[in-house]
């Protein structure tokens, strides 16, 4: 950091000097401005920013929105020094200031809450305040850390027992923490990425209440993450919407509706298909131009996540044959434990997942009876075994059937080479050998392994796991191909994605999940992208 810049009042640190005090955030005077100005980040060729720029206004609170993949968590990463920015600047007031890590934000005064909880859960809360100090003396003075500890909560509008350890919190209570760790730290400039993901709505009303009410006090200055537009017209002042890396819109909140900040955020019309895609499309278009008769029936389902919480609530859908039901969302409103759910990954709590009009649960035999095949995000995680070779990944399926057993008992290595061989020939993918290690290859031809494992003999459900990321344009090209050819052969499609876009070039029918529900359906072709923007951020 260039020394000169410190000698700025407006650029000084902001904490008060003495740790563990939190002073700064009673401290009479607003916080200063935050300003990122013309923001520009690669990740090798990716464009993840281009020259996008806010500014946080002091006591504000400030919502930043966008689909995932917009660029929201990479513009604050910037800010907090995770990432150099290729170009532009970050300000602190007046002064721009180079912040290299995010412990020189924290000496500023800025400080982030994450989307998942970085607290120690064995310690207590105020184990994890003084630990989270940048600078610890070599003995502790507990009784003094406690009586400083219950003069800072004194100060704050909400409390927490200190000798309380994290794991006995509630979800709303280590949020809660989180931010009390932020403004104990002396943060007056605070970052929230994602703040109500873990929370109940009563939780995330209350969370966000009380920091609006802090803003509005000026004693702090609120830049949140979100993709929900109940919080940002409940909560925040003003909204700047990103969309694939650049600024798609910003205003003050109360001069804009939720049907223009969804415009902004997934443009007002879904881009435009190639002629690939449009001559994909059913000749008549529109939902049942070329359906025919429910492969998957879901009905009333619904299941809990890994914190014990209802991920599905109630989820009923149709996928017939010959159609790509597309289900739009954003991350982390059920799409993910729907797919567990059907690839036999994850216990539903209720409900059922009909297959051919008969009770399905994903078990081996069912799979094999009713042809139903799983194309699931990060195939190297959770469809392969890395250090197993090309032949043997693309066996996993038929190793113990006919006529890859040798005398019942063992594996016929040679059949399951010749398949193989010819299966790395037909999806054309690029690999030493079938007996190299599928870890070895690159991302797009792990998935071309994937694909002709899954799509190597007659398929009647396809459900695919946002099966394009991370991938360059000629296997995403090559993918989509498979999948339409697919579907032209009669399979049922079940197309889970994060990108809005890709569902509008693929599907047939689109459905939204928002909060583990199906909250809209249309036909692809007459589609309000609009509307579906709206359902995606939980607005009616």
């Amino acid at each position: 950091m260039d020394p000169r810049v410190l000698t700025s009042p407006a650029a000084r640190p902001l904490r008060d000097p003495a740790p563990g005090l939190g002073a700064g955030a009673g401290a009479a005077a607003p916080p200063p401005a935050l300003s990122a100005v013309g923001i520009t980040k690669r990740f090798g060729p990716l464009l993840a920013l281009d020259d996008v720029s806010l500014r946080l206004a002091p006591g504000s609170f400030h919502a930043l929105l966008g689909e995932n993949g917009a660029g929201k968590s990479t513009l604050v990463k910037c800010i907090m020094g995770y990432h150099p920015a290729d170009a532009g600047e970050v300000k602190v007031g007046d002064a721009a200031i180079a912040i290299k890590s995010p412990r020189e934000a924290q000496s500023l005064g800025i400080g982030m809450v994450y989307q998942h909880f970085t607290l120690v859960m064995n310690m207590t809360v105020a184990e994890n305040l003084v630990l989270a100090r940048p600078a610890l003396p070599l003995v502790i003075d507990w009784r003094e850390e406690h009586e400083r500890i219950r003069a800072f909560m004194a100060r704050m509008p909400f409390r927490i027992d200190p000798g309380r350890t994290a794991r006995s919190l509630s979800a709303g209570e280590k949020q809660k923490l989180e931010i009390l760790k932020q403004l104990y730290l002396g943060s007056r400039i605070i970052l929230l990425d994602e703040p109500t993901s873990v929370l109940t709505p009563a939780e995330a009303d209350e969370v966000l209440g009380m920091l609006r009410r802090m803003a509005e006090e000026k004693r702090i200055s609120v830049l949140m993450i979100s993709h929900k537009f109940r919080e940002v017209t409940r909560f925040a002042d003003e909204v700047t919407v990103l969309r694939r890396g650049r600024l798609a819109g910003r205003g003050m909140v109360k001069d804009l509706t939720p049907r223009a900040m969804a415009e902004m955020m997934v443009g007002s019309q879904p881009a435009p298909p190639g002629p690939e895609e449009q001559a994909a499309r059913p000749a008549t278009g529109g939902e049942g131009a070329r359906a025919g008769e429910p492969i998957l029936r879901i009905e009333g389902l619904a299941a809990h996540d890994d914190r014990g919480r209802r991920a599905l609530d109630g989820v009923t859908l149709t996928v017939r044959r010959g159609e790509i039901v597309g289900i739009a969302g954003v991350s982390g409103n059920g799409q993910e434990e729907l797919v567990e759910v059907l690839a036999g990954q994850r216990a539903a709590r209720a409900g059922r997942v009909l297959v051919h009009g008969e009770p399905y649960g994903a078990g081996r035999a069912q799979i094999r009876k009713h042809r139903v095949r799983c194309l699931p995000e990060e195939p190297l995680r959770n469809a392969c075994v890395p250090a197993m070779s090309v032949a043997e990944n693309i066996g996993l399926r038929v190793f113990d059937r006919p006529p890859y057993t040798a005398l019942r008992w063992g594996v016929s290595r040679a059949a399951l080479r010749r398949t193989a061989e010819r299966l790395v020939k037909e999806y054309a993918i690029k690999t030493p050998s079938v007996d190299a290690p599928l870890g070895k290859l690159s991302g797009g031809n792990v998935q071309r392994v994937v694909l002709a494992r899954e799509l190597g003999d007659d398929v009647e459900l396809l459900i695919a796991a946002n099966p394009y990321f991370g991938l360059d344009f000629a296997a995403v090209t090559e993918i989509r191909a498979r999948i339409r050819a697919a579907r032209d052969r009669g399979t049922a499609v079940l197309l889970v994605s994060a990108d809005l876009d890709e569902i509008f070039a693929m599907a047939d029918r689109i459905l939204v999940m928002s909060e583990g529900r199906v909250v809209h359906e249309s036909a692809a072709a007459s589609a309000d992208v609009a509307e579906i923007g709206r359902a995606m951020a939980g607005h009616p």
